[in-house]
């Protein structure tokens, strides 16, 4: 997996110097917008990539499900999908979806994260 990743890193570098060393082939000043959505892609892809290598890497030390950890790769990775998204093709009801997903897993890690941290409900 680390070497996937490695791999993944580099081609990141790759397709960023090759968007870079046209800047008057693109329809931007520098990077025209499919360039920089391709770009965005590979480095979110890679970020994913880095996180699920934590998390394995932290269950195999510690032999303990980190379901914080995988909650905030999850929230990654549908971000990226958010990111990259055509939304001239979508359907409205998928746009919907999305947002729920992204509601539901981001309500998750913040219950986790309070419970992680013991936060206790204020006296009154």
């Amino acid at each position: 997996m680390a070497f996937v990743l490695v791999l993944s890193a580099i081609e990141v570098g790759i397709i960023v110097i090759k968007e870079l060393s046209n800047p008057f082939e693109s329809n931007g000043i520098i990077i025209d917008i499919n360039g920089l959505m391709e770009i965005f892609g590979f480095f979110l892809t890679v970020l994913i990539g880095f996180e699920l290598f934590e998390t394995v890497k932290l269950y195999l030390k510690e032999n303990v499900f980190h379901g914080e950890v995988i909650l905030l790769v999850s929230l990654i990775a549908v971000s990226r999908k958010v990111i990259v998204m055509d939304y001239s093709k979508e359907d409205p009801l998928t746009l919907f979806a999305i947002a729920a997903l992204i509601a539901a897993i981001s309500f998750g890690y913040h219950i986790t994260k309070k419970t992680l941290r013991g936060d206790k409900p204020k006296d009154m």
